[in-house]
């Protein structure tokens, strides 16, 4: 049985040895400029010590390009991309075809994995991408486990399934807290993702917290709950899906850590004993909810029902 790479998304370079070390196989990163909803911001040199660091423990590295560009970051693409060939990138997120386009030219032989978050639902789309010249789709997080075999059956290219963290909501390129607060007359410093000074959207009715912040990239809400899948693995790894991503934005480094080394854990008791995974899925999942934050319950996101917000 393949094991699946385990992906995950570090704060900053501090995290990316710990990381590894726990049991990372690869590491996604990058820059709010140019990508969405990063766990943490990567400079251009924190991006080439970021590789060093990976490659010399045979690790990965992805930089997140999935931004919705407007024309005036557009003839910034390929500059940046020459740049991540450069220092060793292993292959960079896309939504936008701009960016597809513009790594023909720029840089042909970068490995580019399709990600837009909501349209990866079913295989002819993950083959069209394909065809296009990505090598892996990423499949949207609001697709059942069937949904999810049935792609990998079909898929042409590799796929990438998140299975724990947090997940988008809503995002509208428009700064909407900052233009409403301007309004009633009030100055509001956007904060980036720190976890001392967050906002929420507060539903009273459900008693449930959304977390929202906004960036360069506009208004994100995000999910109430944590999704988390470490007990429901096994299918997963039976039907060879190439890539398990752990997302850690809005988490501590010490979270995204624990969470790392319980996933590593239950991939390779799952892909060594299958039996063994069965006996042992429960006693991880019991960590993980020790870990949790008491505003973050754990569901299974969309995997097993459709998750109402």
């Amino acid at each position: 049985m393949n094991k699946p790479e385990l992906l995950v998304t570090p704060t900053s370079i501090h995290d990316i040895l710990p990381l590894i070390e726990a049991g990372a196989d690869a590491l996604l990163v990058g820059e709010q400029r140019f990508g969405l909803r990063l766990a943490g911001e990567f400079s251009r040199e924190d991006i080439k010590k970021t590789v060093e660091i990976a490659h010399e423990h045979g690790k990965k590295v992805y930089v997140a390009m999935n931004a919705l560009f407007h024309n005036d970051k557009v003839p910034e693409l390929p500059q940046y991309l020459q740049f991540l060939t450069s220092v060793g990138v292993d292959a960079v997120t896309f939504g936008d075809p701009a960016v597809l386009l513009a790594a023909r030219e720029a840089a042909p032989n970068m490995k580019l994995h399709w990600s837009t978050e909501t349209t990866g639902t079913n295989w002819y789309t993950c083959n069209y991408w394909g065809r296009k010249g990505a090598k892996r789709a990423v499949l949207a997080r609001e697709i059942n486990l069937d949904a999810i075999l049935e792609i990998k059956e079909n898929a042409e290219v590799e796929i990438e399934v998140q299975v724990h963290g947090m997940l988008n909501m809503f995002q509208s390129k428009r700064t909407l807290l900052g233009n409403y607060f301007l309004y009633q007359g009030k100055d509001m410093e956007i904060e980036k993702r720190t976890q001392e000074n967050q906002l929420f959207l507060h539903d009273k009715e459900r008693g449930t917290k959304y977390p929202i912040f906004e960036d360069e990239n506009g208004t994100h809400i995000m999910s109430p709950n944590d999704m988390c899948v470490i007990d429901e693995l096994r299918e997963l790894i039976e039907a060879e899906v190439d890539s398990l991503k752990i997302d850690g934005i809005l988490h501590r480094p010490e979270y995204i850590l624990e969470v790392t080394k319980a996933y590593r854990q239950a991939i390779d008791v799952c892909c060594d004993d299958p039996d063994a995974y069965e006996d042992l899925k429960s006693e991880l999942l019991e960590k993980i909810e020790e870990l949790q934050p008491e505003n973050r319950p754990l569901d299974t996101g969309f995997f097993f029902k459709e998750t109402v917000y």
